[in-house]
C-alpha cells in the first residue's frame, strides 16, 4: 500500500464513536439533517395532525419534519414506497428523512400524528418503527404468497375493527407482503383459518 492510498482512509476518532444500533444511526442522520437544513416548527405550525387528508398527510412526512403515530388510538398509516409499503402503527415514527419518496399514504383507523415532545421520544418512535418493519418482514419470509396475505390480515384483525380493515385496499395488503392482490382477495373469501400445504 502506497502512502498516497493510506492518506485517503479516515479512521474514527475516539471522539465520535460510531452508533451502535439502527436507532442511533437514524437519530444521528436525523440531526445532521436538520442541521444542515433547519426547519424550525413556528408557533404557527400545528403539533397534531388529524383526520383522513392524503394531501396534508403527505405534506407532513415531505416537510422533513419527524412526526408520531398517536400511541393512544388504535390507528397507523400505510405508506406506499415505489415497489413495497410499509406500516407504521401506535407509536412508530414516520416523515423526516426516511419518507421522502413516500408516494400515497392509507390512514388506519382515526389517524392521528403528534410531533415527539423529547429527545427520547423520537428514539422511542424509531425503535417502534422498526419494531413494525420487523413484524412485517416476518410475514413476508414465508414463501407461500397466500400465506403471507393470510399472515398480515390476521395482524391487522388483532388491532382493527372489520368496517376499518373492509376500507383498506386488497393493493396495500398486497404491498406490505409482496404477493398479489389477488392473493389477499382469495383469502378473504376463504371462510377460517386457511389451511395451505407448504412442500419441504
Amino acid at each position: 500500500m502506497d502512502s498516497t492510498n493510506q492518506q485517503s482512509y479516515q479512521v474514527a476518532s475516539p471522539e465520535a464513536p460510531a452508533p451502535t444500533s439502527l436507532s442511533q444511526e437514524m437519530d444521528s442522520r436525523g440531526e445532521a439533517q436538520q442541521a444542515a437544513a433547519p426547519k424550525a416548527i413556528s408557533d404557527s405550525s400545528p403539533t397534531v395532525v388529524e383526520g383522513t387528508d392524503e394531501t396534508e398527510i403527505l405534506e407532513c412526512l415531505r416537510s422533513g419534519q419527524v412526526w408520531m403515530v398517536n400511541s393512544r388510538r388504535r390507528n397507523g398509516l400505510i405508506l406506499y414506497k415505489s415497489f413495497h409499503a410499509e406500516f407504521a402503527g401506535p407509536g412508530a415514527a414516520v416523515g423526516g428523512f426516511f419518507d421522502q419518496d413516500c408516494q400515497r399514504v392509507i390512514p388506519v383507523g382515526k389517524l392521528s400524528l403528534i410531533l415527539p415532545e423529547t429527545h427520547k421520544d423520537r428514539q422511542n418512535a424509531y425503535l417502534i418503527r422498526r419494531q413494525w418493519i420487523k413484524l412485517t418482514q416476518q410475514f413476508t419470509d414465508q414463501s407461500v404468497p397466500l400465506q403471507r396475505a393470510q399472515m398480515i390480515l390476521n395482524q391487522f384483525e388483532t388491532y382493527f375493527d372489520r368496517e376499518t380493515i373492509a376500507r383498506i385496499p386488497d393493493e396495500a395488503f398486497a404491498m406490505l407482503v409482496g404477493v398479489l392482490p389477488y392473493s389477499v382477495r382469495m383469502v378473504k373469501r376463504t371462510p377460517g383459518k386457511l389451511n395451505v400445504k407448504v412442500k419441504t
